[in-house]
């Protein structure tokens, strides 16, 4: 190590598990976590409320605008309504617009700060922070990404069928890997880390022997 921040880049499609890997080494390493993906859902969401059209490039390029220039705190990316079918399919929209992703990737660049940081998304490792110490790319057969996702929807109450979630997820996987900026790609560097056969124990600890053997920690 060379003294600088400890940053961890995790990028991976929809329902991969990146988002709970990011949370628990976050925990493990005594970093602060940032899921990327809600900064746009934050835009859709504000979008929305307003009843504004998602598609609206303008529309989304000053809501985005507006939240970066706000001091931003946990409650306001903690809302349970940013994370709705409603919402994804907005987020969707709006995170592809190149715009948008301009006006929030100062934010993200600025959140490790001197304290370092996990941060999760589809562009961190490419992107955001080409510079991580180290990178992760988190990623499931379609198959258990739709289950995953059916799962967690209806354990909050919400009625979805599987075949609905299975197509979404299809569509926004199409949607991340082609658009103009931002794409996901694997980062340079980055560490595959396939999940789909993983429990969460298991994908824990494999993602922290990445780390620690990146790193040269001591397991």
């Amino acid at each position: 190590m060379t003294g600088r921040p400890l940053v961890i880049a995790i990028d991976g499609p929809a329902a991969a598990g990146k988002g709970t890997l990011a949370r628990r080494l976050a925990e493990h390493f005594g970093l602060p976590h940032l899921d990327t993906g809600l900064l746009y859902r934050a835009v859709a969401r504000g979008m929305l409320d307003r009843g504004e059209d998602p598609a609206d490039a303008e529309a989304a390029e000053r809501t985005a605008r507006a939240l970066d220039a706000k001091e931003l705190d946990a409650s306001e990316l903690a809302r349970p309504d940013l994370r709705t079918p409603e919402v994804d399919r907005a987020a969707s929209i709006v995170a592809a617009r190149p715009a948008v992703r301009a006006a929030l990737r100062a934010f993200q660049r600025r959140f490790p700060a001197e304290r370092g940081a996990v941060m999760d998304g589809r562009d961190i490792g490419t992107v955001i922070f080409p510079e991580a110490t180290v990178k992760l790319y988190v990623t499931a057969s379609p198959e258990a990404r739709a289950e995953r996702r059916w799962r967690e929807l209806t354990g909050r109450g919400i009625a979805v069928e599987r075949a609905e979630i299975a197509a979404e997820i299809a569509e926004r996987d199409t949607q991340d890997q082609s658009r103009p900026v931002g794409r996901l790609v694997k980062a340079e560097g980055a560490v595959t880390l396939d999940t789909t056969d993983l429990d969460p124990e298991a994908a824990f600890a494999a993602a922290l022997a990445a780390v620690n053997a990146h790193i040269g920690a001591q397991p």
